[in-house]
């Protein structure tokens, strides 16, 4: 991306914003799909999941996107609108893809404990949540205008 003097950690609010671009475009794509095999009753059902192309829209399609987004640009499109990317947190080169499956995987574990893990974005330092923890990444942006400077343990 760029030089780390340039870099700053993506904070809590950025990163909410990116999650809804994600969350709508995700919707725009899924729920047209979901409507035409279940009908309307599908958003009126209590159902967690509906049959086996709801689970296949619903929890795999999106799982394959956000991975295969990761491993070809190192972001999301809500990432990439806010010019961010996810970078290994000691080398701050791209992450590994067992980095990404295991991030994306580890967040379910954040956002169980009433989100908790998740909001731990607003408090980190470095600005992880657990899931960025237990991947090894943190998320950057172009755009240095806080104090806290990026810092990478490992420039190998």
């Amino acid at each position: 991306m760029h030089e780390n003097d340039e870099l700053e950690y993506a904070g809590f609010w950025i990163r909410v914003w990116a999650s809804i671009i994600d969350i709508v475009l995700l919707l725009l794509i899924t729920m047209p799909i979901l409507l035409s095999i279940y009908g309307a009753e599908y958003l009126e059902s209590e159902d967690f999941i509906h049959g086996p192309m709801d689970f296949l829209v619903s929890w795999v399609l999106p799982a394959i996107a956000v991975i295969t987004f990761w491993i070809y640009k190192s972001a999301t499109p809500g990432k990439m609108t806010i010019s961010s990317k996810i970078v290994d947190a000691q080398s701050g080169r791209q992450p590994s893809t067992g980095q990404f499956i295991g991030r994306y995987l580890a967040f379910f574990i954040a956002g169980l404990p009433l989100g908790l893990g998740i909001i731990w974005v607003a408090f980190d330092k470095r600005k992880q949540g657990w899931h960025d923890k237990l991947a090894g990444t943190v998320v950057v942006r172009k755009n240095n205008t806080r104090p806290e400077k990026v810092a990478f343990e490992n420039k190998t």
